[in-house]
Parts: C-alpha cells; sequence; structure tokens
C-alpha cells in the first residue's frame, strides 16, 4: 500500500502563549513581529484535543525564551505523544525526552556560527538515539535552492536543502521537519518546489509547514510527494483564529 500524507499538528509557542506567527517577522526585535492569533487556551488544551483525536506526530515548537512552562504543559497533557523543538542542545535533549516528548527537533545547536557541525549531529543522534532524534531542516529561498534557516529564521547557514544532504542527515535521525519560513503564516499556499523536491529527495518520515490554506492542500502536498511528506496547518485553521480550514475536516480526512 502505498504511503499517503497525513495532517500533523502543532503548537507555536511564543511568550508563553499559542500563537501563530508570520514566519519571515520572527525575530529578537519585538516591533518587526506579525502575529495572527493568539489563544486564550493554553498549549495543554490544545495537547489533549490532539491526544483526543489521535493526531500523533505533531510538534511543539517553543519560538524564543518564557515557553518552557508551557512546552511542559503540553507534554504533560500527552506524554509521548509530541514531539519538542526551539533552543534543543546536547545539554537539555534528554531532559525533555523526559518531560513526556516523544522526539526532540533541533536546528539551531548543529549550526554553531551558521555552519554545520556534523561532531555535534553525531554527538546528539548517539545520546538521545536516532530513532528519537528530528532534524529541522527549515529553509529560505536563496536563487534557485533554499538553505537552511536557524535563529527563528533569521540566518542563514552554510547548507543547502538536496538529496546530498538528507541523505547525509538520515543516517543520525528518524525525521525531518520542514518550515517554508518564506511562506509560513501568510496562507497563501505552500511551496509546491519545495514539496516537490523533497518527494524525490526524503526516504525518511517528513512534515512540511509553511502557507497551507485549503483542505484540499493535504491532496496537493500527497500528490506531489508521491505520498512520503506529511504536512502542518496554522493560520488558515480554525483553532487558530482561521477561516480557510476547518480542524474537524483534517481529523475526518486523516481517518480516510
Amino acid at each position: 500500500m502505498s504511503p499517503r500524507a497525513r495532517f500533523r499538528p502543532c503548537i507555536d509557542l511564543h511568550d508563553g502563549k499559542v500563537k501563530q506567527i508570520i514566519g519571515g517577522t520572527l525575530s529578537d526585535e519585538p516591533d518587526t513581529l506579525k502575529t495572527n492569533f493568539v489563544s486564550s487556551q493554553s498549549a495543554g488544551e490544545f495537547a489533549r484535543l490532539y491526544k483526543k483525536h489521535d493526531l500523533e506526530g505533531g510538534h511543539v515548537i517553543k519560538l524564543g525564551p518564557g515557553n518552557d512552562a508551557a512546552a511542559r504543559d503540553a507534554l504533560s497533557a500527552w506524554p509521548g505523544g509530541l514531539q519538542i523543538g526551539g533552543g534543543i542542545n546536547g545539554i537539555n535533549a534528554l531532559e525533555w525526552l523526559n518531560a513526556g516528548a516523544s522526539k526532540v527537533i533541533v536546528t539551531s545547536y548543529l549550526f554553531p556560527e551558521a555552519k554545520f557541525s556534523l561532531d555535534r549531529l553525531e554527538a546528539l543522534s548517539s545520546a538521545v538515539g536516532k530513532d528519537r532524534l528530528v532534524v529541522d531542516v527549515s529553509c529560505r529561498k536563496r536563487g534557485v535552492g533554499w538553505f537552511v534557516a536557524m535563529n527563528k529564521w533569521q540566518d542563514m547557514t552554510d547548507m543547502e536543502v538536496s538529496q546530498e544532504s538528507l541523505d547525509m542527515l538520515s543516517q543520525y535521525c528518524s525525521e525531518f521537519l520542514i518550515h517554508a519560513a518564506d511562506v509560513e503564516g501568510l496562507c497563501q499556499g505552500i511551496d509546491e518546489a519545495l514539496v516537490t523536491k523533497l518527494g524525490e529527495w526524503v526516504h525518511i518520515p517528513c512534515t512540511y509547514a509553511g502557507g497551507a490554506k485549503a483542505i484540499d492542500d493535504l491532496d496537493l502536498v500527497d500528490r506531489l510527494s508521491g505520498g512520503k511528506v506529511d504536512l502542518t496547518y496554522g493560520s488558515s485553521l480554525d483553532i487558530f483564529g482561521g477561516k480557510l480550514v476547518v480542524f474537524e475536516e483534517l481529523v475526518e480526512k486523516n481517518k480516510q
């Protein structure tokens, strides 16, 4: 039976609250931040919602400081049901797994001074186990290709997203998470060229996030990637204040 793209949920945390942010505006300068949605519900309430519908493989992302308590709230609401990312490094990775995360997600730690460190990847993979490590290769378009972006997607690294780089990374992790930072939060459509390439390049589970604006985008990602890439919805989703996609309908599509 051929693979099929699934909806994967997310909980993005900023200043301790569940938010939806336009990815390209996320920086250390609060004046530049553009937010689509701030929830009155806790991270734990979202985690319980996802648990109720058995939406496995979702991720909690801590966008900057002040989010640890909210992240722990989500993980304790569904132990073993959610991945955690944002500030993960060789020192705290095991701590977050012990707090209830199914897997840890890492980006910036692998790129000291924006240059890829294989030593750090090997050490982290050995410490937590390949099967519990997700590498976030979130990226921005540069020229005809995409390069990994770190530090709230503001700093470009020396790693191009390609067949070669993904093959290398997949030796040390069990999954990829890929935010298309240029379209994140805009609700103007997915990066179809990137999703198509990911379908050609990836050989381990992969979740794409960025720009999804219609329930049909799940079928589009399925077709473009040959069912090898899953999709996260954010600002377009009704549970995040959106008016374009209904959460319950995505749940039903996953059941199909």
